[in-house]
């Protein structure tokens, strides 16, 4: 079976990989996100299913107040002792020299946990991992952040033991990697191999030019010898490969005796060459001769291949997070949703099963970092088409409540149902792009009916329509298509900011008045689609 890249699509950055008998697990970053770190499952390498989170307490993580792309960064999965391991970081604060960051581990039983409370670690720098050495002791590594401003920003890899009885680092830390000439050392996980402590870094910065990078040594301190392949998968070399900032990776042994690497990565589009669905997760097949160092299978060196051959699966591709339709049945939300800051609370999130809605009650707007109303799954397609019916009665302009294709507190575009004073309810546009807040549209679009009315978008390979329409009626387009790709790291990080999620879909409302009605959603859909085209009873929007 030949398995397409990326294996989950959309934004699911820093993909890291753990074997537990015949089953393989990936843990991934969420950011400002909440639960934190979004888990996989797979026992074949090639179809991949989301088992839960493992922050889901406010006990693990509070992240109200964190700057946009602050939060949960980098997790680390690994298993021993008959039970699992899990190392992150979080970030309080990235603009400016300093990274106010605080690692953690937490530890379950089951992939499905329920995950301890968060046992604090250190504080010198961000992405930590704990490797298992076969002695039985334990050792966390971390890249080490140098804010003195005649210092390298990535300073190193350090390494430390941990004591799983006191839980507690014990010893002196040590600096055992400085890096290559790529620059950016970060992402370290540590792998034991035919008497050999092989190191695994992500280089070369976030974007273009990443990197993986492989050292080793005899020595678990080193010193270590980088790879005469260097760098193990990148794209900086290859702009036309469909896959682009390849690195930050983690490796496992495969069904087949051969080993694969997950890694991340992001599909660039338009003319700008922006990657709207954000970091993706990839896999790449690795030989790994005993005593030899891994290269990836192929005759293209780094080059991160399209597809990969698993003769062992069978069946049709997985897509996480493909099509994906909500009429909203159950109790709770399901995985594919996730809220801002914090978790959903019936105080503003309430669910009707019987009647297939989520209402939303109003809160902070959409540059808020405490208490945003939102509900949001993951762009996953550069084609794709939402629909979603909303009944929202605003009687004031400070209330709206809508559809949203958002990056992050300075970038979204905005489908909103709101009240002007001399139109009544109307559908407008709210816009971002960090330059500052703007409406595309002249003027609002007046609604006369008094009804539920159907929000409809259409993002084609970066650009992004808006429509609506009212009972039985056709769809309208609302203004002229955007320019979708401003919701992307590219676009943020060129504006001066740091930027690292992805586009995400969400239902959301505002209020401040504190009297508005709540909004009501219903039969919500995103299908990985061509536009929506002509027909008897709608038109393109």
């Amino acid at each position: 079976m030949l398995v397409s890249n990326p294996i989950l699509p959309g934004f699911h950055p820093d993909p890291s990989i753990c074997r537990v008998g015949d089953d393989y697990y990936i843990a991934t970053s969420t950011f400002e996100w909440w639960p934190g770190i979004r888990l996989f499952h797979s026992r074949d390498l090639a179809h991949w299913q989301p088992v839960g989170f493992a922050l889901t307490r406010r006990s693990q993580l509070d992240l109200r107040g964190i700057p946009d792309s602050g939060g949960v960064w980098a997790p680390a999965l690994s298993h021993a002792e008959g039970k699992f391991w899990l190392c992150f970081s979080d970030v309080r604060a990235l603009t400016g020299p300093f990274k106010d960051v605080r690692n953690y581990v937490v530890t379950a039983e089951s992939i499905s946990g329920p995950w301890s409370d968060p046992i604090r670690l250190n504080a010198s720098g961000f992405d930590p991992s704990l490797f298992h050495d076969d002695d039985g002791r334990k050792w966390l590594l971390n890249q080490i952040w140098e804010c003195r401003p005649t210092g390298n920003t990535f300073a190193g890899i350090m390494l430390q033991e941990f004591d799983p009885v006191t839980e507690a680092l014990i010893g002196e830390p040590r600096k055992v990697f400085a890096g290559t000439e790529l620059g950016c050392t970060e992402g370290p996980h540590l792998y034991k191999k035919d008497g050999y402590y092989y190191l695994f870094t992500a280089e070369g910065g976030t974007g273009f030019e990443h990197a993986e990078s492989v050292a080793r040594s005899r020595s678990l301190h080193g010193p270590y010898e980088i790879s005469p392949h260097h760098p193990l998968v990148s794209a900086r070399q290859f702009p036309d490969a469909e896959l682009q900032k390849t690195g930050h990776g983690g490796i496992v042994p495969g069904p087949d005796g051969r080993w694969y690497l997950t890694h991340l990565c992001s599909r660039p589009v338009g003319a700008e060459h922006r990657c709207i669905l954000g970091r993706e997760s990839a896999i790449q097949a690795v030989d790994w001769p005993e005593g030899e160092w891994p290269r990836l299978v192929g005759e293209d060196g780094p080059r991160p291949a399209e597809s990969v051959e698993m003769p062992w699966a069978t069946g049709s591709e997985s897509s996480p997070d493909g099509d994906f339709r909500d009429s909203f049945s159950t109790q709770a939300l399901g995985d594919e949703w996730q809220t801002l800051r914090e978790p959903a609370d019936p105080a503003w999130l309430e669910i009707l099963p019987e009647a297939g809605k989520v209402r939303l009650k109003g809160r902070h707007s959409l540059q808020s970092t405490f208490e945003q109303s939102l509900i949001a799954v993951r762009t996953t397609s550069h084609r794709t088409r939402v629909r979603v019916d909303v009944d929202f009665q605003p009687r004031e302009f400070q209330q709206t409540a809508g559809l949203v294709f958002y990056y992050n507190t300075k970038c979204f575009h905005y489908l909103q149902v709101g009240w002007e004073e001399n139109l009544g309810r109307v559908v407008r546009i709210l816009s971002s792009d960090t330059s500052g807040y703007f409406s595309p549209l002249t003027q609002p679009m007046p609604v006369t009916d008094t009804g539920t009315l159907t929000l409809a978008a259409d993002l084609t390979n970066g650009r992004l329509q808006f429509g609506w329409s009212s009972g039985a009626g056709e769809f309208q387009a609302v203004g002229s298509s955007l320019d979708a790709t401003v919701l992307s790291d590219d676009h943020v990080i060129a504006s001066g900011e740091w930027g690292f999620t992805g586009c995400m879909i969400g239902l959301c409302a505002q209020d401040a008045t504190d009297s508005a009605p709540w909004a009501e959603f219903s039969a919500f859909e995103r299908l990985a689609l061509n536009p929506i085209h002509e027909t008897s009873a709608t038109r393109t929007i």
